[in-house]
């Protein structure tokens, strides 16, 4: 029994000592599992590259295109662009690249890709390259030298020393969409960010870009100059104005761009204005109902009347008191209705009083026919007279 409870004991005993091991070799395990490798490591702060099947080509040609390093799913835009360099970029901006033979690729999981590219000149003299950037999400960019066989090369405009501006903080945009906006006025706002002088010289009057672009389309630029001056090694806070179209409405990037560098983008969702859309309702209500007026007085002025009889349509005086008082009661008068002196023999009619008139009953509309006064009905009017004759008789004649 004692054997039985010493073993029990000494696993007691190992269970202790191996739990802390355990949990520390699952600790271990769940770290390893949780830290970034080498190669993710490699991949997130890698730089974004470029390789091109040719370096030179005529327009008509083609080249294939493709690229390491970029982010995984992210949709890139590639033009053979002039007047750049890789050290210096694209000076002008995408209006110095041959636009509409760009071409646009997503990227696989490994953020790596590969395109075929039509080669054409650019609207402005070579160097060229071939300039690759992203669409949206996180800007990334990268150019890679190319040359366009028989077009113009000129050299570079000289870069300017001296004072170099940087975006210091996130870009934000202020303002709010009024009443107007909402019956399809153009969306306004102003983008606020802050610079900072990087360079030795100071930056007087510094004028920037500011576009604006929707879905995969490019941005359209507008020049914006600020009033000021910012000195080597200070910072400013600037505003700019951005104005969209009317009616527009969805997803916007504005884009910053001073000294052909695209220096911040800033999304912008923009509502539908459903104001013209309740306009539009409401036209499509009301025209249908104002033609169908129109028609319908139309047809009453053209259409034909009946000839009437006599001068007013209206009701006469007859027909007007019976529809206010009802139908009247007919009149008894003494020739239709018989009274009692009549239906007497004739001796006893011949002894009734000669100036004995005959009385017209009244005619009033809150009386029925029954209950008439003046009718025998409900009654003479005289004093009551015996059933016999009412002169006097002589004694001795019955």
């Amino acid at each position: 029994m004692s054997g039985k409870r010493r073993i029990s004991a000494l696993v007691a005993a190992l269970a202790l000592v191996l739990a802390p091991l355990a949990g520390l070799g699952a600790g271990t395990a769940a770290w390893a599992a949780d830290k970034p490798t080498a190669t993710s490591i490699a991949m997130s702060t890698a730089k974004p590259t470029l390789k091109l099947s040719k370096t030179q080509a005529g327009t008509g040609g083609s080249i294939t295109v493709s690229g390491t390093g970029w982010r995984s799913g992210a949709l890139l835009m590639l033009l053979i662009c002039g007047q750049s360099t890789p050290s210096r970029g694209v000076i002008g901006g995408t209006n110095s690249c041959a636009n509409a033979d760009g071409r646009a690729v997503t990227t696989d999981d490994k953020g790596a890709f590969s395109k075929k590219v039509p080669v054409a000149e650019p609207p402005v003299p070579c160097p060229c390259v071939v300039h690759v950037a992203t669409v949206t999400g996180e800007t990334a960019e990268a150019d890679a030298v190319f040359q366009v066989a028989g077009h113009a090369v000129e050299p570079l405009p000289d870069e300017t020393a001296g004072g170099r501006l940087s975006v210091l903080t996130d870009t934000r945009l202020d303002g709010s969409s009024g009443l107007l906006t909402w019956f399809g006025a153009p969306p306004q706002r102003r983008l606020v960010f802050t610079v900072g002088n990087v360079g030795t010289s100071p930056v007087k009057d510094p004028v920037f870009q500011v576009g604006a672009s929707h879905g995969v389309f490019a941005p359209e630029w507008e020049e914006q100059q600020w009033r000021g001056t910012v000195e080597p090694g200070k910072k400013a806070r600037i505003a700019l104005p951005v104005e969209l179209a009317a009616g527009a409405h969805g997803s916007y990037t504005v884009s910053l761009k001073y000294g052909g560098k695209v220096l911040a983008e800033q999304p912008w969702g923009v509502g539908r204005p459903w104001g013209v859309t309740l306009f539009w309702i409401l036209l499509a209500v009301v025209v249908p109902a104002a033609v169908f007026r129109v028609g319908m007085a139309v047809v009453d002025h053209v259409r034909p009347r009946a000839r009437v009889s006599g001068r007013h349509r209206g009701l006469r005086m007859p027909e007007l008191r019976v529809r206010l008082l009802g139908p009247v009661p007919r009149r008894a008068s003494t020739d239709s209705r018989p009274t009692a002196q009549q239906t007497e023999p004739s001796g006893h009619s011949a002894a009734s009083p000669a100036g004995a008139t005959s009385r017209t009953t009244s005619t009033l509309p809150w009386f029925s026919p029954d209950t008439d006064p003046g009718t025998a009905a409900a009654g003479q009017l005289s004093a009551p007279k015996e059933n016999g004759s009412t002169t006097p008789t002589r004694k001795g004649h019955t």
